[in-house]
């Protein structure tokens, strides 16, 4: 799975990678010919620029900079510098850093001594010029001509340009923008710099940012990025809704992982680390996981299943269910006989991964009749239907109801469009679900007999009009009249309504037959994940709950029997910070450092019992007030209190109730 997923998101990259090379490539073209033709003079003002839109799940934009750097290095130039705006206060920081990233990049691996030298010279006076002479002397090291040069092939120009990526741009200080592509810009025809700018909102803070005459210094292609929504579907579609990897998620551990994406971070990252998280809780919970594999090694595995497994599968909620709609020779024999047990364990995991075969069918075919439909009512993402086919009988929902009423409302063109769609999701799989592709074969083949039949209709009816316009007036407007009415009055559905509803019956049978939930399934606990409850606890984080569980009661995380109280009861060997919160919590809105300092003390003092003898009591009460001070930091720190400039000897109480 781990490698599927990595192979996802190369191939979701590489359309627009290979874009964006193709831009640097041809943008570079004009200042490798160096033509005095006019329109190449006038390009070489301007700076080639790529805005690349990426949407605004921050998160994963470092993994997409880091592969497009080893990309462009690869089959651009080597000469890849990435920036962020923290990194860049001001012009003096923006050149330091960039001449510092330059400076690394190497392409004669022979001349790196002298270039490390060159770093300790130009960082105390970094500035263009110094740049395009450092530029200079690398490329006329770099000359193709001179033999035994080992050569990458992003080093196949003579003059590779300079590639700059700034991956926050709305972030960058607007001078410290403008001012760099001002001087760039008179320098273009001796250092070729190419921008890339990584934008996480709209193309329009490149115009907000800069100024026309700014702008128009700059050559800008826009590129977007996949959508991070549709990026999710794919990773859906690969990882989950497919029979090459066994183990799925329960429909609660789904919804859980698509809300943190929809109404947290848009971050395809966090979903698959969200998703690997779920399949080691799966396995470390789940003690029949073992069977969480592909079907023969399952059945191998089965054959070495210990007493303990075995009374494991006879314990599960769905095994259960099973066993009871079995009649009562059957039912001892799954009780008490190891041997049988295995071979029907067997059978239900063989029927379990043809259920999936079928389910998954079923379930693309479906959406593609429900997707196109006006309002949506099962959803327009293939995820939303999911979910609510693993929730309940999707069949029973009024959802579901309203979707056949707008089907037995659909054009003949949209219907065979839809079951033309249809037809290639069963041919694409290699087990084809029974005679299903047959039947809608049949159904496209009559759905095209209509057309010659209707032509036919359309003649005849043509002569009849012909005959009816030799009448006169009166004898028209009668006939047309007793046809009206005779329409009426019969009611008699056309032949393509009478196949169309052949067509919404035949789609009802197979999501009622296969579209069953996973939990109406035997032994479906081996392969669905549903430890809904603990993937919730680590993935949605409740700081603020957590610290007010360890200060309130240290006990829980300690785990220290000297520790346990009573409610409301403030244990003498706790920890400092927390004698200091739940004293605080007794306080109101200003909190008395005295009073406070004194109630500690009182605390502490009863805790310890000091001797007399071994430390006096001035001493014993500076420790103690060091320990209380040390508490109020860390409380400080921690952002329960803050000073207050209404009284001097008072710390303001910043958290109310109970978390």
């Amino acid at each position: 799975m781990k490698s599927e997923t990595e192979r996802l998101q190369e191939e979701l990259n590489k359309n627009l990678f290979d874009s964006l090379i193709e831009f640097l490539q041809k943008s570079h073209s004009g200042f490798r010919k160096n033509s005095r033709d006019w329109g190449y003079q006038i390009k070489l003002r301007e700076i080639p620029t790529a805005a690349l839109v990426l949407g605004v799940n921050v998160t994963d934009h470092d993994l997409t900079f880091r592969s497009l750097r080893e990309a462009l290095q690869n089959n651009v130039t080597p000469y890849v510098v990435s920036l962020q705006a923290r990194e860049c206060p001001d012009m003096k920081h923006f050149l330091q850093k960039l001449v510092s990233q330059l400076m690394d990049c190497c392409i004669d691996v022979e001349s790196k001594e002298e270039e490390n030298v060159q770093i300790t010279q130009k960082t105390t006076h970094c500035s263009m010029d110094s740049l395009c002479s450092w530029y200079m002397n690398v490329t006329q090291k770099t000359d193709p001509k001179k033999p035994g040069k080992k050569r990458t092939s992003s080093s196949q120009w003579q003059s590779p340009p300079v590639v700059l990526i700034l991956k926050d741009m709305e972030s960058f200080t607007t001078k410290v923008l403008q001012d760099f592509i001002i001087i760039s810009s008179q320098h273009l025809h001796e250092f070729p710099l190419i921008l890339i700018f990584g934008i996480a909102t709209s193309p329009i803070i490149i115009h907000r940012l800069l100024p026309h005459a700014v702008s128009s210094l700059l050559c800008i292609e826009l590129f977007q990025s996949l959508s991070c929504k549709e990026h999710l579907t794919t990773v859906l579609d690969k990882l989950l809704l497919t029979t090459q990897f066994p183990f799925k998620l329960s429909e609660k551990v789904l919804q859980i992982l698509i809300n943190i994406f929809l109404y947290h971070d848009f971050s395809i990252q966090n979903f698959i680390k969200g998703l690997q998280l779920s399949l080691l809780e799966h396995f470390c919970s789940q003690s029949l996981s073992v069977l969480c594999c592909n079907l023969p090694e399952a059945k191998r595995r089965i054959n070495f299943l210990s007493d303990n497994q075995c009374e494991n599968i006879r314990r599960l909620p769905s095994f259960r269910r099973y066993v009871e709609k079995q009649a009562a020779e059957k039912q001892v024999a799954l009780l008490t006989s190891e041997r049988f047990l295995k071979e029907e364990t067997q059978s239900l995991l063989e029927n379990l991964h043809v259920y999936h075969t079928n389910y998954f069918l079923v379930l693309r075919c479906l959406h593609q009749f429900t997707s196109s439909l006006p309002k949506c009512p099962l959803g327009r993402q293939i995820r939303e239907l999911y979910c609510t086919c693993l929730e309940k009988n999707i069949w029973e929902s009024e959802e579901y109801a309203s979707a056949l009423q707008l089907l037995r409302m659909l054009a003949k063109d949209e219907l065979m469009t839809i079951l033309q769609k249809c037809l290639d999701v069963f041919r694409s799989s290699e087990k084809q679900l029974g005679n299903t592709a047959k039947r809608i074969e049949e159904f496209l083949a009559q759905f095209q007999s209509l057309d010659a039949q209707a032509k036919e209709e359309e003649d005849t009816s043509g002569s009849q009009s012909k005959r009816l316009q030799k009448t006169d007036l009166y004898h028209l407007q009668k006939a047309l009249l007793e046809m009206k009415e005779l329409r009426r009055t019969s009611k008699k559905p056309t032949k393509f309504e009478v196949l169309r509803e052949k067509v919404v019956n035949f789609i009802d049978t197979l999501v009622r037959e296969h579209l069953l939930p996973p939990d109406t399934q035997p032994l479906h606990e081996a392969l669905y994940c549903s430890a809904a409850h603990s993937l919730r606890e680590h993935l949605n984080a409740a700081p603020r709950m957590a610290l007010h569980t360890a200060l309130n009661n240290p006990y829980y995380y300690l785990k220290n029997e000297a520790l346990k109280s009573e409610e409301g009861c403030i244990p003498n060997v706790a920890p400092d910070i927390c004698i200091a919160y739940k004293l605080h919590l007794e306080c109101s809105r200003l909190i008395n450092l005295v009073d406070w300092s004194e109630a500690f003390s009182t605390v502490v003092t009863a805790a310890e019992q000091m001797d007399a003898n071994s430390m006096t009591s001035e001493e014993r009460d500076e420790i103690i007030h060091a320990r209380f001070i040390r508490a109020v930091s860390e409380l400080e720190l921690l952002g329960f209190i803050k000073p207050t400039k209404q009284k001097t000897d008072h710390v303001a109480r910043l958290t109310w109730g109970g978390c």
